[in-house]
């Protein structure tokens, strides 16, 4: 497929590579600002995300030029999970269904049956991908602790301590959530290479950020704490990024006292808000509402199948 064929005069189009990094989170944040009112993305996600071994930047992201100016980007997926952004002031030209078919037609080529992503509901996102054939195929929401609200400490069944994983216990760590998740995501397994190349190696990363619920037998729960930070390098949220408790173990209050201890660290740590996201897929709402976490934010993972 030639996108440059699709796009407005002037314009072109090339794979990226990681030194692009920062210009593609410009773009995501402030197409985040104009639809959802503040920019959530951090330019350590995508680091995080493409320094994974599992991902080959060139061979599966295309960015869209004005000159020397990203104005759009894409990536696209073996597992049909894609992503793609068009500068709020670029809005209008076309770029983003370009970059939607761009999206099926290397998604397909890497063997993908379907194609997704997630974007606010009710956005200009949602409405291109709605016009364009993509159905929802689950829902998402951003929940937030108000600020200031009691933090009530969780009590753990006898045996059980929350604390700082080990180093040595992270395989463990990475296979408990790797196992939950596999639950309900219809993905393949995820390497631990991959594990640690988004956590472990997140810029800004630091040991007390990965937490477990141990017994004498081992991790039976874990979570994943990212210190989102602004422009300054100033804390402006703790962020539990996965959470997890094995099958058998659940229902005993273990999910709860690992949000509490995330909540509690990521205050101490100097952030003025914590928050995590959750799907329609997994069932947990309940379990935020639970510990006192608010609805901010709903988005929808439109996809549509490949022929």
């Amino acid at each position: 497929m030639n996108i440059e064929e699709c796009l407005p005069n002037g314009l072109g189009a090339r794979p990226l590579r990681m030194a692009d990094a920062r210009a593609v989170y410009q773009v995501m944040a402030a197409l985040e600002r104009a639809e959802i009112g503040s920019a959530d993305i951090e330019e350590a996600d995508i680091v995080a995300d493409w320094q994974r071994p599992s991902v080959d930047v060139p061979s599966v992201t295309l960015g869209v030029f004005a000159g020397d100016r990203l104005v759009g980007y894409a990536e696209a997926a073996r597992d049909g999970r894609c992503d793609a952004a068009v500068h709020p002031d670029w809005h209008g030209r076309g770029i983003g269904t370009a970059l939607a078919r761009w999206m099926q037609h290397r998604s397909r080529e890497l063997g993908a049956s379907r194609v997704g992503m997630p974007v606010p509901q009710g956005g200009t996102g949602d409405r291109l991908l709605q016009a364009l054939g993509y159905h929802v195929a689950w829902t998402s929401w951003v929940l937030r602790l108000p600020e200031g609200a009691d933090i009530e400490p969780r009590a753990l069944p006898d045996g059980h301590v929350v604390r700082v994983a080990r180093p040595e216990e992270y395989r463990a760590v990475h296979q408990v959530v790797d196992e939950a998740f596999l639950e309900w995501a219809d993905r393949e397994p995820q390497p631990y290479e991959d594990f640690e190349a988004g956590v472990l190696r997140r810029p800004g990363f630091e040991p007390w950020q990965v937490r477990v619920v141990a017994r004498s037998d081992g991790i039976v729960g874990a979570a994943v704490l990212v210190m989102a930070r602004d422009e300054e390098g100033a804390p402006v949220e703790g962020y539990v990024d996965k959470l997890a408790v094995r099958r058998g173990r659940r229902g005993l209050g273990l999910a709860q006292a690992l949000l509490v201890d995330a909540f509690t660290l990521a205050r101490e740590h100097g952030a003025p808000a914590v928050g995590l996201a959750t799907d329609s897929r997994t069932g947990a709402l309940s379990l935020y509402a639970k510990v006192g976490m608010v609805v901010t934010q709903t988005w929808v993972h439109r996809a549509i199948d490949l022929g």
